[in-house]
C-alpha cells in the first residue's frame, strides 16, 4: 500500500483544555484530551509488516514526529497473533504516558477496551489509515478517501476493459481485502457503487456469481489466499475457451498473485487493478501486465497525522471533514482529515510519481 490518510474531532473544549492542561468529561463520560506539548510521547501502533507501505510507515512516522519536536514510540504487531500483540502495545504506551496514540489497527473491531482506557487517561486517539470500529473513543481519523479509492479502481477496470478488450460484455471476477481491515469493505463498497449497475445491465458478467464481500474477501490480505482462490475460480468457471477479461483486485500484492494464477492457467492479459503503488507492481504496469494501481503517499499520510498533533498542541481546532460514507465507524462519524488518492496507469505514471524518486525512476525505466 503506498499510503496516505487522516481524521479529526470538533470538541469545543479542546482549545481551552490544551491551554489549561486539565481534562474533563465529555457527554459520553470519557475523559477529553489533555494538553499536548512539545517533547511529549507520541505512540504509533502499526499492524504487521504485510505490505510495503506498512514498512515505509514506521520510518515516515519516526522522522516526522522527531522533526515536530515530540518523542516517538513506534511498534509493529507481530504477524502471528497481531491483535493481542497490538492490544498489549497500546496498553504499554499508555503506561509510558503517551499523550497521543496513532493507531493503524491490526483489527479495528478489537480495540474498544484499549481506546476506552486511552480516553480515560485523557490521551488523544487518532485512527490512521484504518478506522477503529464501534466505539465513541476515537478523536480523529487520518486517511485517504477509501470509498473514492474503490470508485477509482472500478472505473479503471471499466476503462481498461474498453481499451484492451473492445466492446463488451466482459467476463470478470471480484476480489476484496481482509474482513478484519475496516478499509476493505469501504474499498469494495466504493467499487460496487460503480460496478453493480454494469453487472445489472449485462455489461459485466461475474461468471462465478460471487459478488458479495463475504464471498470475495481475502483474509489477512494474503497473496497465497488470493492466488489459490483465483486458481480455483479459473478451474471451475473458465475451462476451455471461456475468457477472463478482468479482475477487480483491491491492492497490488493481491494483483500480482492473481496474475500469477492467470498466467499458470493460460488466461493471458486480463485487466487487473491494484492499490498502493508497490515497487514490484510499477514495472508490471509499465509493461501492460497489471493495468492500474492507486497512489497513496505514505510519507504524506504520516505527516498529516503529525501535523494534526501539532495543531492540537497549539490549542487550535483542526480542519476536519464529517464524511459518513467514508468515516462512519458503526457508532459515530469520526472527524477526519482526508487525503486524495490518485489513479495510476501506464499513461500517467511518470507524472503521478513526480516527487517520489523511487517510483518516478521505475516509471521512467518502463517507458
Amino acid at each position: 500500500m503506498h499510503k496516505k490518510l487522516i481524521a479529526g474531532v470538533g470538541i469545543a473544549l479542546i482549545a481551552g483544555l490544551a491551554l489549561s492542561g486539565c481534562s474533563a468529561r465529555d457527554s459520553s463520560g470519557a475523559a477529553s484530551s489533555t494538553a499536548i506539548k512539545k517533547g511529549d510521547l507520541i505512540g504509533v501502533a502499526l499492524p504487521a509488516k504485510t505490505s510495503q507501505n506498512w514498512v515505509l510507515a514506521g520510518a515516515a512516522f519516526e522522522k516526522s514526529i522527531e522533526k515536530a519536536g515530540f518523542k516517538a514510540d513506534i511498534q509493529y504487531a507481530k504477524a502471528d497473533g497481531p491483535v493481542p500483540d497490538q492490544q498489549g502495545q497500546i496498553s504499554t504506551m499508555l503506561t509510558k504516558g503517551a499523550k497521543v496514540i496513532i493507531i493503524g489497527a491490526a483489527d479495528g473491531s478489537q480495540l474498544g477496551s484499549q481506546v476506552k482506557a486511552a480516553k480515560a487517561k485523557g490521551t488523544t486517539v487518532i485512527a490512521w489509515d484504518r478506522n477503529i470500529l464501534n466505539t465513541k473513543n476515537v478523536d480523529y481519523y487520518v486517511a485517504f478517501n477509501n470509498y473514492k479509492v474503490g470508485q477509482l479502481q472500478a472505473n479503471a477496470l471499466l476503462q481498461g476493459l474498453k481499451e484492451k478488450k473492445g466492446s463488451g460484455p466482459y467476463n470478470v471476477e471480484l476480489f476484496a481485502g481482509s474482513p478484519d481491515d475496516a478499509n476493505a469493505k469501504v474499498f469494495f463498497n466504493g467499487a460496487m457503487s460503480v460496478l453493480k449497475p454494469k453487472i445489472d445491465d449485462g455489461t459485466l458478467k461475474v461468471v462465478s456469481g460471487q459478488t458479495t464481500f463475504g464471498k470475495v474477501n481475502t483474509q489477512g490480505w494474503l497473496a497465497q489466499k488470493a492466488q489459490s482462490r483465483m486458481t480455483d475460480l479459473l478451474s471451475q468457471y473458465y475451462s476451455g475457451d471461456t475468457k477472463l477479461d478482468g479482475v477487480l483486485s483491491p491492492n497490488d500484492t493481491l494483483a500480482r498473485a492473481i496474475l500469477t494464477a492467470t498466467k499458470a492457467a493460460g488466461k493471458d492479459n486480463p485487466v487487473v487493478t491494484g492499490q498502493d503503488s508497490e515497487t514490484a507492481s510499477i514495472p508490471l504496469i509499465m509493461q501492460g501486465e497489471q493495468y492500474s494501481t492507486i497512489y497513496k503517499n505514505t510519507t504524506e499520510e504520516a505527516q498529516a497525522a503529525v501535523d494534526l498533533v501539532t495543531t492540537l498542541s497549539k490549542g487550535d481546532k483542526p480542519d476536519t471533514k464529517m464524511d459518513k460514507t467514508n468515516n462512519y465507524n458503526g457508532v459515530k462519524t469520526v472527524p477526519a482529515i482526508e487525503l486524495t488518492p490518485v489513479l495510476v496507469t501506464k499513461d500517467n505514471a511518470v507524472e503521478a510519481y513526480k516527487g517520489d524518486q523511487t517510483l518516478e525512476d521505475l516509471a521512467k525505466a518502463g517507458q
